[in-house]
Parts: C-alpha cells; sequence; structure tokens
C-alpha cells in the first residue's frame, strides 16, 4: 500500500492531498529514510510523522484498503 494511502486509511493525517505534502516535504520517514508518497509500505515498517513541533512515531501493524473509523487505529501501534 501506498505511504500517502495508509495515512489516510489509519486517519494518522486527514486528506491524501495533505500526506502527499507532508511527503514532498521531507517530513515523514519510513524506516529511518526520508519517503515519498509512492514508497510502498509493509507490515512491520516504522513511520516517523513531524507536524509543526509535534513527532508521532508508529508501527504498520496492518494494511487495510477499506477501514471504519473504529478500525482505523489498528493499523499502527
Amino acid at each position: 500500500m501506498r505511504l500517502d494511502k495508509f495515512l489516510k486509511n489509519s486517519r494518522l493525517i486527514k486528506r491524501r492531498t495533505v500526506a502527499k505534502d507532508a511527503c514532498d516535504g521531507g517530513r515523514i520517514q519510513v524506516n529511518g529514510q526520508v519517503a515519498k508518497a509512492g514508497t510502498q509500505l509493509k507490515v512491520g515498517d516504522a513511520i516517523s510523522i513531524r507536524l509543526g513541533e509535534k513527532e508521532i512515531k508508529v508501527k504498520v501493524t496492518a494494511l487495510l484498503e477499506h477501514v471504519t473509523k473504529d478500525d482505523a487505529d489498528k493499523m499502527y501501534e
């Protein structure tokens, strides 16, 4: 699954276009490397997101195409 789609589906970032802009701005890393929006994720990848002063670190636990709001937080820990 693409990084920008994962960020939107997991609701870490509200919109896919915002996720793409964050990737293009170098604010998102996957496994310690700056990632592009098209980076393919797999279960176990570590994602670091810098938004302003805040930094969020998560580990991918599931790659789901269609997710309800209640299940979105099960995609990462």
